[in-house]
Formats: C-alpha cells, sequence, structure tokens
C-alpha cells in the first residue's frame, strides 16, 4: 500500500498514513442506509486487511439533525471506529473532531472553549478505545474563541500525550496562519475535488507555505464524480444533499452533472472508473494531499483504493482540465448555515 507523509508535527515527526483515506461518517450519517453495527465493525476491520491505516471520524458523526435523521445517537460514529479498530489500534492512525456544543443529544452551535475541548478528547479516547488520538482536528472555527487559545490547548494535550498531531477543518487563510504560529498545524481538512476547486486560489498556497498537509473530503462530489448521482434525482429526508442548494435544486444539479459526463469519457479512454480518476487526479495535484472517501462497501474501497496505481501522463490531465473548463458548477455546497461556518 502506498503511503504518504501528510504532515509533521511542531517537534518535526511526521505522520505517515496510506495515501487514500477512510472517511467514516457515511457509516452512521449524511449518506442512508446505515449498516447494521456488526456490518460496520466487520467492514472497517476488512478495510485493515486490505491495508488501510487511515480513518476519518468525529464527536458529532451521528448527530446530523436532517429531517428524519434519528439524532438521538451522537456518538456512534466514534463508538463504532473505537470498537472495530481496537484489535488493530496499533496498526492504523485515527483522525476525530472537537469544537461543537453538545446539549442533550443535539449540536446547537460552535464551543472550542478549552474547558469543552477537554471534555470533548476525554469523552473520545474513551469511545475510540485508545490512550491516544494521532490527529485531533477543530471542526470548526469558533469565532468566540481566539485561534491562539486553541493551539495552545492543543500545545498542552501534545505535551501530555494525548494527541500527537493537530488539524483544522475549512478554516480562513488568516486564522490557520495565527494558529500555526502559535503550535504548527499538521493537517487542513477542506473539500476539495474536480467539483470544488476554489482552494486552489485561496488556502491551498498558504499550505504549501506553511508545511500543512491537505485532507480533502467529499473527494468523489459527493458522488456525483462517481456517476451515481442521476438527473431529476430525489434524495431521501435523512441525506445530506437534501440539504445542499446544488443538489437539492433539480435545474442546478442537472446542470452540474456535466461534469460527471467528461469525467465519465475520460475514466472510458483510460480504461478504468470514474472514482478512480476523481482520486488520482488530487494525488496528482500535491504529494501532501491525502483525500478520505468515504465508503461502506468492500469493493467500492477496493475501487478508490486503485487509484493510488493508476498512470496518467500530463498531457492527458490537461485535456481533461481544459474539457472541465467550460463547466460552471452551479449553487452553494452547504445551505445557508453551513456556508456561515466556513472560512472564518
Amino acid at each position: 500500500m502506498k503511503k504518504r507523509i501528510l504532515g509533521k508535527n511542531a517537534h518535526g515527526d511526521s505522520l505517515e498514513v496510506c495515501a487514500i483515506g477512510l472517511g467514516c461518517m457515511g457509516l452512521s450519517q449524511s449518506y442512508p442506509p446505515f449498516p447494521p453495527k456488526s456490518e460496520g465493525i466487520e467492514f472497517l476491520r476488512k478495510s485493515v486487511e486490505m491495508g488501510e491505516d487511515f480513518f476519518d471520524t468525529s464527536e458529532v458523526y451521528g448527530i446530523y439533525s436532517a429531517p428524519g435523521f434519528d439524532s438521538a445517537a451522537p456518538t456512534r460514529n466514534e463508538d463504532l471506529v473505537g470498537e472495530a479498530l481496537e484489535p488493530v489500534r496499533d496498526q492504523v492512525k485515527i483522525a476525530t473532531k472537537f469544537g461543537w456544543d453538545i446539549r442533550d443529544g443535539k449540536c446547537v452551535g460552535v464551543d472550542s472553549n478549552p474547558k469543552t475541548i477537554r471534555k470533548a478528547i476525554e469523552g473520545s479516547l474513551k469511545r475510540l478505545r485508545t490512550d491516544h488520538i494521532d490527529l485531533y482536528y477543530q471542526h470548526r472555527v469558533d469565532p468566540k474563541i481566539p485561534i491562539e487559545e486553541v493551539a495552545g490547548t492543543m500545545k498542552d494535550l501534545f505535551a501530555e500525550g494525548k494527541i500527537l498531531f493537530w488539524g483544522m477543518s475549512e478554516p480562513g487563510e488568516e486564522t490557520l496562519r495565527r494558529a500555526d504560529r502559535e503550535f504548527h498545524v499538521t493537517a487542513v481538512q477542506n473539500e476539495y475535488s474536480l467539483w470544488f476547486r476554489e482552494i486552489e486560489t485561496g488556502i491551498l498556497p498558504a499550505m504549501e507555505e506553511l508545511g500543512i498537509g491537505l485532507v480533502p473530503f467529499s473527494p468523489l462530489g459527493k458522488g456525483v464524480l462517481t456517476g451515481g448521482v442521476s438527473k431529476d434525482q430525489k434524495f431521501a429526508s435523512n441525506d445530506i444533499r437534501n440539504t445542499i442548494p446544488r443538489f437539492n435544486d433539480t435545474n442546478l444539479l442537472n446542470k452540474n452533472l456535466a461534469m460527471a459526463d467528461v469525467v465519465k469519457k475520460f475514466a472510458e479512454s483510460h480504461e478504468t472508473s470514474p472514482a478512480r480518476i476523481a482520486l488520482a487526479w488530487l494525488l496528482h495535484q500535491k504529494s501532501w494531499i491525502v483525500p478520505i472517501p468515504g465508503t461502506k462497501k468492500i469493493h467500492r474501497l477496493e475501487e478508490n483504493l486503485g487509484a493510488m496505481n493508476l498512470e496518467i501522463s500530463d498531457q492527458d490531465w490537461e485535456s481533461l482540465m481544459k474539457d472541465l473548463s467550460t463547466i460552471k458548477i452551479e449553487g452553494d455546497r452547504y445551505d445557508e448555515h453551513g456556508m456561515k461556518m466556513v472560512g472564518l
């Protein structure tokens, strides 16, 4: 299995992981149907046998309150990941996230107060059945708490051995720079794919300058780039795409699917799948990019991991980008509330 150094911590230690990680959110949230716990555990353990070693979860990947979604078990994703990976803990790297105000099983806002962070990490350590978190992300920036205070708390947790590396999810560039000055940030998690490329002229150059790795989530465009979304498709009430303008507006969706058609044709010309093309493109961008596609099926995991072995010329990549350059993706990638929480 091919590995990459995602980034380093303030002490110069490298975080080396499988070049394609595994996003675990879909096992319990956002993309129904969700497998029974026993099947989720079996899937995760099988993924380790296949060579996967980088798993992404969060303290709130069971709390999403879309219409019809059962939010009674906010910690279920960490519970699942912890039980599944406990027997192989020394073989894997686990990333999880903090930064939420959780009350009575509901997320009512962001909270990165040091006391809240302390409570969050103790809960995550217990649920994940481990004595340390490999990569601990601030899930969303809390504008009420200076980022230097958050970074200082990460420094303390590192000194105590409770985290090995820390990161941020969808911060603004200046916030990232301030955090990094206080305690070096190893990685940033951000949406990035052929479907969403705005960070290329935003935070990505700053990350390269600072030596911070990138973990793209939704690297397959929430299913669009796999060919798994059809025109006029209706999403379940508890599917996160049902809340996203670029998906829940049928007119926009049908226009945006032009990108999927181009990627599909390119994949066919290289005798591979659209998913592998989308992931291989990300790997081609920078050596410190590690995408985390989510799946619940072994054959899809095999497909995703196979992207590491694709060999496509620079000329062919340029041809694909030329074909895609005329396609503009329309509609926001979150609802109004979600858009207000990114880039802070």
